[in-house]
């Protein structure tokens, strides 16, 4: 049997955290159970050693895992259009439209972004295996934007060791209930997974470090733009932070920001609002720019994906009413 590799590079401030914990947490396709049992058979080294799954992390160790290969690749290429803004020999850059799940799971094994992929190109990357070809990070199914896409293996370490150790830069955009007090700030609390909402996350001690910027672009009566910066890629994080100040993404019905929001209005602004919703059909968060590290040349490049139209109408609508 063969394997793959993976191999982070942890930053200083990755510590006190159990092993097992965080790498299941940091890698989504492995679970806590299928972690414990490579540490227990050695498929996973620190600084070249092996370890225990109870070991704390210190922050900056060599971390490699050992993945054997799983079974033949159910993908299926699918001739799905993509917006392909950007292709070299070793990476693809992509917008990603709402709607889309970025890769095969529970529930969805067709119209992935994955599926387009797969029919698309011939040659991805299988670092985390063959069901995620060329998955180096991922967006929720609502969120659209921009992702980019590993064709090699080399690229594909070279890439997530950027994401793990932060210098990869990205920017989104989102329209948020409310007027924030403060134009300009940082949301500083880590994120733990829901105690009885498995699929969910909120704030709470003990959880990952997670930080993200926002900046208020423009503003309305009971709906603000923000550019936001998140300096963690924790999943939802920016959902989470943004409902946790009680300022959701307009449209996110799983963490506040939903039609029930609505409820108070007068009858008028209800409407107005339920207009928008009619437009949305989900939550208006874009991924607007990234940027990261060549891994050939090592020159920083910047990529960036258009406002989509949905999100577009609703600022324009906003600009108009005023709500």
């Amino acid at each position: 049997m063969t394997h793959k590799l993976i191999r982070l590079t942890l930053t200083t401030n990755v510590s006190s955290i159990r092993l097992d914990k965080y790498l299941a947490e940091e890698i989504e396709f492995l679970s806590r159970t299928k972690v414990k049992e490579y540490i227990k058979t050695s498929k996973v080294l620190i600084n070249g050693k092996p370890v225990k799954p109870s070991y704390l992390l210190e922050g900056g160790e060599i971390v490699e895992i050992e993945i054997p290969d799983i079974a033949p690749s159910e993908v299926k290429g699918e001739d799905i259009p993509l917006d392909v803004l950007y292709e070299d020999e070793i990476l693809i850059v992509v917008n990603k439209p709402a709607g889309m799940v970025t890769h095969q799971g529970a529930g969805n094994y067709s119209g992935t972004l994955v599926n387009g992929l797969v029919y698309h190109f011939s040659c991805l990357s299988q670092v985390y295996g063959e069901q995620r070809p060329g998955i180096v990070h991922r967006l929720d199914k609502d969120t659209s934007g921009i992702l980019v896409v590993a064709k090699t293996d080399e690229c594909h370490r070279h890439l997530a060791d950027q994401f793990s150790n932060r210098t990869v830069s990205k920017t989104y955009v989102g329209i948020v209930w409310g007027k924030l007090k403060e134009k300009k700030g940082v949301i500083d609390n880590s994120i733990i997974r829901h105690p009885t909402k498995r699929k969910q996350f909120k704030v709470g001690e003990g959880g990952r470090s997670a930080i993200t910027e926002y900046r208020v672009m423009k503003e309305w009566e009971y709906l603000s733009l923000l550019e936001i910066l998140p300096k963690t890629g924790r999943t939802h994080q920016i959902r989470v932070h943004l409902a946790s100040i009680n300022h959701p993404i307009f449209g996110d019905e799983t963490y506040g920001g939903g039609k029930s929001r609505i409820k108070g209005y007068q009858p008028e602004v209800r409407n107005q609002i339920v207009d928008l919703f009619n437009i949305a059909r989900r939550f208006m968060l874009h991924a607007r720019t990234l940027s990261f590290y060549h891994p050939k040349s090592g020159v920083e490049v910047t990529f960036s994906a258009p406002i989509p139209e949905d999100l577009q109408r609703i600022i324009d609508r906003l600009d108009r009413t005023r709500v």
